[in-house]
């Protein structure tokens, strides 16, 4: 089965670069910044949060590599919700992906901007412009072409995970020598809280774990990436399995592992949502320059983040308009084989988050953010729900099911999607920002079933087929013809 969307594409993501696309998806803003306001909120039970939350992410990235290596596609799970729950799932599917990736775009530049700010001569610079220059930086790199995209994805993948790791190293160091910082020697005697180890981790007892879920899940949100990007990687059923298989060492050690650290070398109270817990880390052990060091780490990942938006969006929007579900300008590519038009339309919405930046700055990241989480966990549920179909599918006989699999399907698919839900549920009653953007999600929902009800005449539903009809030109007519539906 092939995707005719997929037509035009470069395959030059190289071995290396999806090995780095999957470790840096799932290392970005919601680590390095939202990690700071979670402490301050939940405590250090935050590491429990984040391992129960990135196991089921675990799961969903299993799925979604079972579907890559089924059929490789950069339309990834648009393409499969199309092959299994038809065009309304793929149109669901896309428009939720882009949703989550939209506002993920907004929330990065905000990082942009608030990392910024942390050096005196950028203070005089306003928030928004400085997310504005972030926007248009970004975008001017994934215009060039996927092998450059692939390449800035992987050498900032590259610093992100190192400078990790030397948190990790001077950390440790820091607890076996009980060095003490701010006044309190690292440790475990800052997991105890008035003579008591449960009050030390759960400092507001149990209810901050499940209202933090949805920002921890954001968190995650770009672990899927990896299945965007087996679309244009040569021989994916090899690289894939290797590439998602060590996800879950990398969310033990780099975002439970991290998170535990933070609470043993202090204590879990010095941190808060106005700045990086690796930059409060680094300021207060006193090395020169070590804060201003890690604050250009922490905005690589910010910019990280931001370029996989774009190159992800980009993507699924073309699939979506060569199917007739999304506006005619999103399938064009430029001559760097790169889909220019998605990648406009979601760097123009960027400019939403600019504005936002302008009326909000003090809460416009949680405001997006939440937002984005409910599109990720969107987006997951469709994953899930499209790898369900498939393996009834392969139980009549109807498909084959590569040796790389979900285990225990389809009963983790059923538990991921009530998880998911139950977060998104939950988040009503989480905090002021929760019900408003439950409802704000609410009303975008309803524009999405009015847009299907206009759009549905349109669909062009031969997207699919055994093979290429009769080779590229019968492809790009195919393309038009939905793309006049369309415009229609």
């Amino acid at each position: 089965m092939i995707d005719k969307s997929d037509a035009g594409y470069a395959k030059a993501m190289q071995p290396r670069h999806l090995q780095m696309i999957a470790i840096g998806g799932s290392i970005g803003t919601g680590l390095f910044l939202g990690a700071g306001g979670r402490l301050a909120a939940g405590g250090p039970a935050l590491a429990i949060v984040y391992a129960v939350c990135g196991f089921f992410a675990f799961m969903m990235v299993r799925a979604l590599g079972e579907l890559s290596i089924y059929r490789p596609s950069s339309g990834a799970f648009v393409s499969y919700a199309r092959e299994f729950m038809g065009e309304k799932g793929a149109y669901a599917t896309g428009w939720l992906f882009f949703l989550d990736w939209a506002t993920t775009v907004m929330a990065d530049i905000t990082a942009v901007a608030l990392y910024l700010h942390f050096w005196s001569v950028f203070v005089p610079v306003p928030q928004w412009l400085l997310a504005l220059v972030a926007l248009v930086l970004v975008f001017t790199l994934n215009m060039l072409s996927v092998k450059a995209f692939g390449e800035f994805e992987f050498w900032f993948a590259m610093i992100k995970v190192a400078a990790i790791l030397i948190f990790m190293v001077v950390a440790i160091g820091f607890i076996v020598t009980g060095h003490a910082i701010d006044g309190h020697p690292a440790g475990f005697g800052n997991l105890v809280q008035d003579g008591s180890v449960y009050d030390g981790i759960f400092p507001h007892g149990l209810a901050p774990m499940i209202t933090l879920a949805l920002g921890v899940v954001f968190a995650f949100g770009g672990t899927e990436m990896v299945g965007v990007a087996a679309g244009e990687t040569r021989d994916a059923a090899r690289i894939m399995p290797k590439a998602i298989n060590s996800m879950i060492w990398r969310i033990a050690l780099f975002y439970v592992g991290s998170v535990i650290l933070f609470t043993l070398v202090m204590p879990w109270t010095a941190y808060s949502a106005q700045e990086s817990p690796f930059v409060t880390f680094f300021s207060a052990i006193g090395v020169p320059h070590a804060g201003d060091i890690m604050q250009v780490v922490v905005l690589t990942a910010a910019l990280s983040s931001l370029n996989a938006g774009l190159y992800a969006t980009g993507r699924t929007l073309r699939s979506m308009a060569v199917a007739g579900s999304g506006p005619r300008f999103a399938k064009r590519l430029n001559r760097h084989q790169v889909p220019s038009g998605g990648i406009i339309i979601t760097a123009s919405l960027g400019l939403i988050g600019v504005l936002i930046n302008y009326v909000y700055p003090t809460q416009a990241f949680d405001i997006v953010m939440n937002l984005a989480g409910i599109g990720i966990a969107g987006t997951w549920m469709s994953i899930m729900i499209s790898h369900w179909l498939f393996v009834r599918k392969a139980a009549r006989g109807e498909v084959e099911r590569p040796a790389y699999r979900l285990p225990f399907a389809p009963w983790t698919n059923l538990a991921t999607i009530v998880f998911l839900t139950a977060i998104i549920v939950f988040m009503w009653f989480a905090d002021e920002i929760g019900r408003p953007t439950i409802l704000l999600g609410t009303g975008i929902g309803i524009i999405m079933v009015a847009g299907w009800f206009l759009v549905r005449k349109r669909i062009d539903a031969t997207l699919l087929d055994d093979a290429f009809l009769s080779g590229e030109e019968e492809l790009i007519n195919a393309e038009d013809a939905a793309a006049e539906k369309w415009d229609r």
